[in-house]
């Protein structure tokens, strides 16, 4: 079956944003204008047609990105519905690995919120080019040239604007556009049409202004037009729109545009928008890997349907009704049903290719073949992870891995019957293998199964997801913070290993010195000694052994950060050496130097934003400081008070009750995970 739509008029997108910013309801007006549902949920109402879990209509949040295909001006939008709350950042990480583009949707009153700040830096990590939408201008107090300005302060982006409100609050009735200069004023029920007028007298100066800074920022881009524009000659709408669009794509500046999803207000100009000024697969050219033989060799494939077959798994949920899923992005080639393919990530094993789904939100249509630059679900992966390439058998390519955050949090989790107990470890296994950002494992001393993740609300999420999902409800204990060790000084210690066993001899020595690393560089070994001394062998003998020593700290059994063992000497006796005794010595040595070199232990310590009305600043920070938190800085957003502060993740729990309780319900608060510092918590 032939290819119903260009590569070039293919469009895959995320939309991104902090919590509550207006995401999923955009995404809902956008399935209403291009046809794919005949009534607009309602996130509030719990009837979101991509928020589809009833976790997420409970609490009227996104847990899981969900993927929605869309047709708009004969092309293809491929959109995920990104989570904005923070315990679910790695869907959005995952999200941003393979999409093309994004847009940035910031509300109109809160302006750049501290998720929108780490979700747009994900984006530059990844070099994804965007375009920002400024939502709920009709709220009160909603301020689009505030949400600019925040735009370049906070997040170091250059904001052009194609758009300016047309009215603002409860007056809000349109768009003005920059471009074609003419005003769009919506009908009332479901903006489904709207009427294009002159552009009101009122509006005309800051129109102008708006057009101005536009032609400068185009101008900025091509050379060219520059020239032309300090000569005073015009420059048509064409050459701006294509000049803008260049300028996007190279991550020289961000198009903004604004409306009201909720009103119905702005949302088919945003796709037009996502077509004119985000990329195709073609505009973002070849993809980059490595050659499977060789990791140190560089591979590309171009986005080309007749190019040998690549693509990323970064998605895997359990549905309901075929069971495991595994979302890909296909990068090049073409797949058909009935293909083999062969997972490079998994030892290079051969997985089949027995149905290709296209995900609209929860409901879903079959494919015959599916092509470069769509994204689409496949059924029944036995040997595929989150992360893993998918490729040709006879052209292999690795595709970069996505890396996530560790969890910081734990929790003790217990099946309330015996009969359920092999279900729960059934249950958390699928769990773990859907959600990157969880793991679980049993206490070998305790016997408990501990569940590790982000943060409260993500573990609570998951033992919701046990009882409705899985049918194994269970008795859960207190968080508990993941804890960490290292090593606040340097020491140095032998370890020996001699051995005689049925008439073989076993040797190995060596010297191996402990030393602080620099934060988040993780655990380190060098090894300072010239083949002669030892050779290569053991030496790599040595430093799984000593890496693997350093996994278990001496204070508490917790792993290891920031830590480097470096091999300073070795004794070597050719007839007796064998890497096993290398690797036992050198467990010795580390583990001996590691309670020499006064070790300690550190926690997670979270960047926390309060928001907060200004007459509950005092309490809020006496607050925060009783939690062993460090104030960093107070700001003001309009009528409200913004608290920064650095707090150790154990002194968070139930934050939410107790800042409600001061605030009369008023203040809100984000964490995000800082960093590890030295314990402050008694043990």
């Amino acid at each position: 079956m032939p290819r119903t739509v260009a590569i070039d008029h293919v469009r895959n997108i995320g939309i991104m944003a902090h919590i509550d910013a207006g995401k999923t309801t955009t995404t809902e007006r956008i399935l209403f204008y291009t046809g794919m549902v005949h009534r607009m949920g309602e996130v509030h109402e719990g009837t979101a047609f991509t928020d589809y879990m009833e976790q997420e209509k409970e609490r009227g949040i996104t847990i899981t990105s969900a993927a929605v295909s869309v047709p708009w001006r004969d092309h293809t939008i491929n959109i995920i519905d990104t989570p904005g709350h923070v315990d679910f950042t790695a869907e959005v990480q995952r999200s941003l690995r393979v999409l093309d583009g994004a847009i940035g949707l910031f509300c109109a009153v809160a302006g750049v919120e501290p998720q929108s700040e780490t979700v747009w830096h994900q984006a530059e990590q990844y070099r994804v080019p965007r375009i920002a939408f400024v939502n709920k201008m009709d709220r009160l107090g909603a301020n689009f040239n505030r949400v600019l300005e925040m735009m370049r302060s906070r997040l170091g982006a250059k904001p052009v604007a194609m758009q300016i409100p047309y009215g603002a609050e409860d007056t809000f009735k349109g768009v003005i556009d920059i471009l074609a200069m003419q005003a769009y004023v919506f009908d009332a029920e479901q903006g489904v049409t709207f009427d294009v007028v002159p552009i009101p007298d009122e509006y005309r100066a800051a129109a102008d202004e708006a057009r101005t800074a536009l032609i400068e920022a185009a101008a900025e881009v091509e050379d060219a037009l520059l020239e032309r524009y300090l000569a005073g000659e015009d420059i048509s709408n064409e050459e701006l729109q294509a000049a803008i669009r260049t300028g996007t794509l190279r991550l020289q500046h961000t198009p903004v545009f604004c409306g009201s999803s909720f009103k119905n207000k702005g949302v088919q100009q945003l796709l037009d928008a996502v077509i004119n000024y985000l990329p195709s697969p073609t505009d973002v050219g070849h993809v980059h890997g490595h050659s499977a033989e060789n990791y140190e060799q560089e591979d590309t494939r171009p986005p080309s349907d007749e190019a040998p077959f690549a693509a990323l798994a970064f998605k895997v949920i359990t549905d309901p009704f075929v069971g495991r899923l595994t979302f890909i992005r296909i990068y090049s080639g073409t797949i058909a049903t009935g293909t083999q393919v062969m997972n490079v990530t998994n030892e290079g094993k051969k997985e089949r290719i027995g149905k290709l789904i296209r995900m609209r939100a929860n409901k879903r249509d079959e494919l015959d073949e599916a092509y470069a630059g769509d994204i689409v679900a496949v059924p029944s992966l036995r040997w595929t992870r989150t992360g893993d390439t998918l490729c040709d058998t006879r052209k292999p390519i690795l595709l970069e891995n996505i890396s996530f955050a560790d969890p910081v949090i734990n929790q003790a989790v217990e099946a309330k019957t015996l009969a359920d107990q092999d279900k729960l470890a059934e249950s958390l296994h699928r769990l773990s293998e859907e959600d990157p950002t969880f793991r679980f494992h049993t206490d070998a001393e305790s016997g408990q199964t501990i569940i590790s993740g982000v943060g409260e609300l993500h573990l609570e999420i998951i033992v919701d997801r046990l009882k409705r999902e899985f049918g194994v409800p269970v008795k859960v204990g207190k968080p508990q913070v993941a804890f960490r060790e290292t090593v606040s000084s340097s020491a140095t210690a032998n370890g020996e290993f001699v051995r005689s066993a049925a008439g073989k001899n076993q040797f190995g020595q060596v010297t191996i010195e402990i030393r602080p690393n620099s934060a988040g560089k993780g655990l380190e070994f060098h090894n300072e000694l010239k083949p002669e001394v030892l050779p290569e062998l053991y030496a790599q003998s040595v430093a799984r052994g000593a890496l693997e020593a350093l996994k278990v700290g001496p204070i508490a059994g917790y792993p290891m950060i920031d830590v480097v063992a470096v091999l300073r000497d070795a004794g070597f006796q050719e007839e007796d050496a064998t890497e096993t005794a290398y690797a036992v010595a050198a467990s010795m040595a580390v583990r001996d130097a590691v309670r020499k070199a006064s070790p300690i232990l550190m926690e997670p310590v979270f960047a926390v934003e309060v928001v907060t009305p200004e007459e509950y600043v005092g309490e809020v920070i006496a607050d925060l400081s009783s939690r062993m938190g460090r104030v960093e800085g107070i700001q003001s957003r309009d009528i409200l008070q913004v608290v920064t502060a650095l707090v150790p993740l154990s002194q968070l729990f139930g934050y939410v009750t107790q800042l409600r309780s001061l605030t009369q319900g008023r203040g809100s608060y984000t964490m995000t995970f800082r960093q590890y510092e030295p314990s402050v918590a008694r043990h």
